[in-house]
């Protein structure tokens, strides 16, 4: 058997997931104002926060038996490491993407928007 050195730095990464990307404390406060004001009106019931090394995301459901009527991500770069600013936030609805902006201002303004009737 040989010696061998291991720089005890790399020993502690070689096991590591890369690490999760989580909404800021004022990011969820944002989130959750909006979802108590949803709730408020009977639109929304409930929601559900996952976070990846690739995105953070809110989602909300009109019943938590229903696949989620929104999802508000906040994405990442897939190495794991935080985006630069440019449209690192979404907001799709059945994977129909419904805003993408800088901020998650930006993208929240698409719930202000009055809902209109679409004809197929």
């Amino acid at each position: 058997m040989g010696n061998f050195i291991v720089r005890l730095q790399d020993y502690r990464q070689a096991g590591r997931k890369p690490p999760s990307l989580f909404f800021t404390r004022a990011e969820l406060s944002r989130l959750l104002g909006l979802y108590a004001t949803r709730v408020i009106k009977g639109e929304w019931r409930d929601y559900a926060i996952s976070s990846s090394p690739e995105s953070a995301s809110f989602m909300v459901f009109k019943s938590s038996r229903e696949y989620p009527q929104f999802v508000i991500s906040k994405l990442g770069k897939a190495d794991g490491r935080k985006t630069a600013r440019a449209g690192c936030y979404v907001v799709t609805s059945r994977e129909r993407k419904l805003s993408q902006g800088h901020s998650l201002d930006d993208v929240l303004a698409v719930f202000n928007r009055p809902l209109g009737l679409v004809s197929g």
